[in-house]
């Protein structure tokens, strides 16, 4: 557009707001809505957003015959089936592309299921093949690949761990027993292993440096005054120097190291050298990481005072700032939408340089980044999208304004404020009891893989979402 069309448009644009505010009816919030769906290409890649959540639930008979029909996307982006197999598992969450997110050829899934289901599997993409690498865990969430090569998989229950994974195409039919954390049978057990060195709790969001660090919290809400799921850093006895492809589990970084927990408040107000302001009411701002911590951390949250926020779930590196050298993570907290009207909030955490992050002395940070509403409520999942900036945030909820959504959201910019400069609903599902979950994009940004959680055919459906420009 030329320069005199800028002014133009401009001059109109301030001419509309002068004459709408002289009528007293002008509502700048329902403006700057307006303005985020009109240019909802330039700024999200997309064409028009939906204006609402869908409000209808299709049949298991139609769902079975038209998977594709479970979801509705905004205007410009196209959605195929992955897989809508039998076997798929009725609870596939989140999921990791392998070998790689520039030519990725499997999904490796976590389902959130009992032990007797199968708790992760692999989904060849071309194909939407389904085939079970282990069964045994319990309610299997989080699922990651690592910089070095393995798979991290873990379970979100309060007696939840963390498990390594070594060649995934190479495991099938295993069977993991989570008292001991040994795996047998099938082919391949030998290259599965539980990581105590995590400790154990309810894990949802991981979050993995090249080093080794790792940053995760604890699924909980808060409980007769006990403070809520709190989050934590694993910083490793051996860290590695960078991306490796490692051929042994015993070299792992996850095989040891030292856990620590957040908790934020800084202010010294006894002059005598230690924070005394954290604890209820301080949510956000500058802290620090206590520790180390025993494996039990649950138990040290309470112990320590460790910051509580309401049902921590999914977080994502930004990968921007990870190219620079600094560490933020953005992760959702569900609140409680139906009963108390708290619709969740996003949070993004910063914690210095990335050879900072090695240290425990390293000072985090925490700032709101979105915050929820009755359209936008219980966030759960959340994808960051490679070239963009832009954050997927999947609902998780009760259907306040109709169904499950997708949402997408602006990184912030140049304004005095932290927080995101908007989102808009780009999907929604047509199934009153299913979710969005495990969302993931390939290297390019315009490919979005994720699960229909729960939905009305009783078995896992994956979808790729594409048409971002």
């Amino acid at each position: 557009m030329r320069k005199g069309m800028v002014v133009a448009a401009a001059t109109v644009g301030a001419l509309v707001v002068l004459a709408a505010a002289a009528f007293g009816f002008f509502d700048f919030g329902s403006f700057r809505d307006h303005l985020l769906r009109a240019h909802s290409n330039r700024l999200f890649g997309v064409g028009e957003p939906l204006a609402e959540s869908s409000q209808r639930s299709i049949s298991a008979a139609q769902a079975e015959a038209h998977p594709r029909a479970l979801a509705t996307v905004a205007s410009g982006l196209s959605a195929r089936v992955v897989t809508s197999e039998a076997d798929a598992g009725s609870d596939l969450d989140m999921m990791a592309l392998w070998p790689n997110d520039v030519h990725p050829r499997w999904l490796i899934a976590c389902n959130e299921s009992s032990a007797e289901e199968p708790g992760v599997q692999r989904i060849q993409i071309s194909t939407g093949e389904v085939e079970t690498i282990l069964t045994g865990t319990e309610s299997c969430d989080p699922l990651h690949r690592t910089p070095w090569g393995t798979i991290v998989f873990a379970e979100e229950e309060d007696d939840g761990h963390l498990y390594e994974l070594l060649h995934p195409l190479a495991v099938t039919g295993v069977t993991l027993d989570r008292e001991t954390g040994e795996a047998s049978g099938g082919t391949g057990a030998e290259n599965v292993v539980r990581r105590d060195a995590l400790g154990f709790l309810a894990f949802e969001g991981v979050g993995i440096l090249d080093s080794g660090v790792v940053y995760y919290g604890n699924e909980l809400r808060p409980y007769l005054g006990a403070p809520g799921g709190a989050y934590y850093k694993f910083v490793p006895d051996e860290p590695l120097d960078g991306p490796t492809h490692l051929q042994d589990l015993s070299e792992s970084p996850l095989a040891a190291g030292e856990r620590f927990g957040l908790r934020l408040g800084l202010l010294d107000d006894d002059e005598d050298g230690l924070p005394d302001d954290y604890g209820h009411g301080t949510s956000v701002g500058k802290g620090e990481w206590i520790g180390p911590l025993s494996e039990d951390l649950k138990s040290e949250a309470e112990a320590n005072s460790l910051t509580g926020y309401y049902r921590p779930e999914d977080l994502s590196l930004d990968q921007a700032e990870l190219e620079a050298g600094r560490v933020r993570l953005c992760g959702n907290n569900t609140g409680n939408e139906e009963e108390d009207s708290y619709f969740g909030e996003t949070i993004c955490l910063t914690d210095g340089a990335t050879e900072e992050a090695l240290e425990t002395t390293s000072v985090p940070q925490v700032q709101e980044f979105v915050e929820g509403n009755p359209e936008l409520a219980m966030m759960d999942n959340i994808a960051y999208q490679p070239g963009t900036g832009n954050w997927i945030l999947h609902e998780d909820g009760a259907q306040l304004q109709g169904n499950n959504d997708l949402w997408d959201c602006l990184p912030d910019g140049v304004d005095d404020d932290l927080q995101s400069d908007g989102c808009v609903r780009i999907a929604t599902l047509n199934d009153l009891e299913a979710e969005w979950t495990g969302g993931v994009f390939d290297a390019s940004g315009t490919c979005f893989f994720v699960s229909i959680q729960h939905n009305v055919t009783g078995h896992g459906v994956v979808i790729a979402i594409t048409g971002w420009k």
